[in-house]
């Protein structure tokens, strides 16, 4: 069982440069055609100051920086038994290429279901830009299957 004493914790800061080459790669990647994603002039004409963060770029951060490896291991998750059970975004302003975002996140319930089978451990995060603007919320549920 995940100890619950993991409610509260909270995970190192997370700093993501936002760079004109990655994000063109990530939106072609995940098979993005809108232009403001890849081209700077569509980008500036939608309003943009640069290119914006396609909408889930920002898990990136964690995921980059270590720290979502280093929650696994502390809560004793084997990958073989990790389960993504949900993830939702809720954004308060873009994030473009020429801001550093810092994702910081916590541990806020561990639960679990079927008689302990399937453990979830729930992270909030809140994402903010280098003048500590907040950029989005990001919610996830890990699902742990034993």
């Amino acid at each position: 069982m995940i100890n619950k004493k993991w409610i509260g914790y909270k995970l190192r800061p997370s700093v993501l440069p936002i760079e004109r080459t990655r994000l063109q790669f990530f939106a072609k990647a995940i098979g993005e055609t809108n232009p403001i994603y890849t081209d700077v002039a569509a980008a500036h004409d939608a309003g943009y100051a640069d290119l914006p963060a396609p909408l889930t770029f920002l898990f990136a951060a964690e995921l980059d920086s270590g720290a979502s490896d280093k929650l696994l291991a502390d809560l004793q998750i084997p990958l073989a038994k990790l389960l993504h059970g949900e993830q939702s975004f809720i954004y308060h302003r873009p994030a473009c290429v020429g801001d550093t975002i810092t994702v910081q996140s916590e541990i806020t319930d561990i639960y679990d279901k079927k008689n302990g089978a399937l453990e979830f451990v729930v992270k909030k995060s809140r994402a903010t830009n280098q003048r500590n603007e907040l950029v989005a919320e990001i919610n996830l549920t890990l699902v742990c299957r034993h």
